[in-house]
């Protein structure tokens, strides 16, 4: 019977005879001796292969294999201090499964080489913990979800309009008409908030942004919930809810993979220890100006200026009502002061960057064809979308996650294509 490697350290079965099957992590070979480390899916074993004490056909195979051979192994579980976790197998049989060619993945290559086999890489140690780590990250925000009685959405991926605005709009041909990948899926998700009342979809988004940053993907995972009767204050107190819903189970239940990852647990349970921050648009202008950023009203705030207002944040940091010139058609005017808007952006600590976007929604008929003549829409591409306005409208409000993005500041990654098996970036579309 095959057991995995994360048993065998759980359960410490030293004495006992096991089976594996996986991998060849690292190997070397001294004498009469082959030391090798196997990974399977749950961790890496250090396997010893003694000339004496295996068949003529297991030493063989386990002399001639290379890094990543795959192989089955039979032996002993013995313990040992210096082997990776602690213990190791002493072998009593050894069987290559694919030998395979030499892997052409060693120490001390470029971060453009390692993209270009990016298909071989992902099956690093450390690629390997990230995706575990999104993996949680992502069930424990569907957790959240279901808990808080939402319902979960499929939307389409192509579309005949865009929600942001047509400069990042990816065309495709669609049956020789024009259509689009889309930019986000949130005027789909609207249209269940007036029946199932509280909903999300998670599902890709595309953006034709000529931007070579450390945090912007042109395909990545977009979280968006859509809620009936929520106003814009309600809609950042959920937004914080679930932010730190994923911190605490990500310290609590995942506290090694953190640490796996290059990120100390205790660190980042800091980070939800106290309410967020909230500050509006004018005042953080004023801060990023105060601590030598060079801002005018009514620009947004790029990377450098999400620094500055997060260098020496303890929690995320709301930053609200935003001018309504620079934010998209559908954002609700605040009606204290129609020059801005009822929304907000979410900014992660030590430079981060922006995880969360979110807004109250213009929910009646005239102001939203108001706004898109404003902003030179033209109503008719949006028909069906002003359709939810005309029949029994309700206000309501939703925000978009950025899957990466949450990954990068919870693993504290330097770069966001380490938080997606495939990066999609200007210069990128291979493998």
């Amino acid at each position: 019977m095959i057991t995995n490697i994360g048993s065998i350290l759980a359960e410490k079965l030293e004495g006992k005879e096991v089976a594996l099957r996986g991998w060849m992590h690292r190997t070397r070979t001294s004498g009469s001796m082959v030391f090798a480390v196997m990974r399977d899916p749950t961790g890496i074993m250090q396997i010893t292969v003694k000339k004496d004490k295996v068949d003529s056909k297991s030493w063989k195979d386990a002399s001639d294999s290379y890094v990543e051979s795959s192989f089955t192994v039979r032996g002993k579980v013995a313990k040992d201090e210096r082997a990776p976790g602690g213990y190791e197998i002493q072998a009593s049989d050894f069987t290559t499964i694919s030998r395979g060619e030499p892997f052409p993945i060693a120490k001390d290559l470029s971060e453009e080489f390692l993209l270009d086999v990016r298909h071989l890489w992902m099956r690093s140690q450390k690629m390997t913990n990230i995706m575990k780590a999104r993996h949680h990250i992502v069930n424990y925000l569907r957790e959240f979800f279901e808990e808080d009685g939402f319902y979960e959405m499929a939307p389409p991926i192509i579309t005949r309009s865009g929600c942001e605005g047509g400069s990042t709009l990816f065309e495709v041909d669609y049956f020789g008409e024009k259509a689009y990948l889309t930019q986000s899926s949130q005027m789909y998700a609207e249209v269940f908030v007036f029946s199932l009342g509280k909903v999300y979809v998670l599902a890709p988004s595309f953006r034709a942004e000529k931007s070579r940053t450390i945090r912007h993907l042109a395909e990545y995972w977009h979280l968006e919930p859509e809620m009936a009767f929520y106003d814009y204050k309600m809609n950042m107190d959920l937004q914080e809810s679930m932010v730190k819903y994923v911190v605490k189970k990500m310290v609590e239940e995942k506290p090694d993979l953190l640490k796996a990852c290059g990120r100390e647990p205790e660190d980042l349970r800091a980070t939800i220890v106290k309410p967020f921050e909230r500050m509006e648009y004018e005042v953080a202008v004023e801060e990023v100006n105060g601590l030598g950023g060079k801002m005018e009203f009514g620009q947004d705030f790029g990377a450098d200026e999400e620094a500055l207002l997060t260098k020496g944040a303890e929690t995320p940091l709301f930053v609200t009502r935003f001018p309504k010139e620079i934010k998209a058609f559908y954002m609700k005017e605040d009606p204290q002061n129609p020059e801005f808007v009822l929304n907000n952006d979410l900014l992660a600590p030590v430079g981060h960057g922006e995880i969360i976007g979110g807004s109250e929604r213009i929910w009646q008929y005239d102001e939203l064809v108001a706004r898109m003549k404003e902003q030179k829409l033209e109503p008719k591409d949006y028909q069906w979308y002003l359709d939810l306005r005309r029949y029994g409208s309700v206000p309501h409000s939703g925000y978009g996650l950025g899957i990466e993005r949450l990954c990068k500041w919870v693993l504290n990654l330097e770069h966001i294509r380490d938080a997606i098996p495939f990066p999609r970036t200007i210069n990128r579309c291979y493998p």
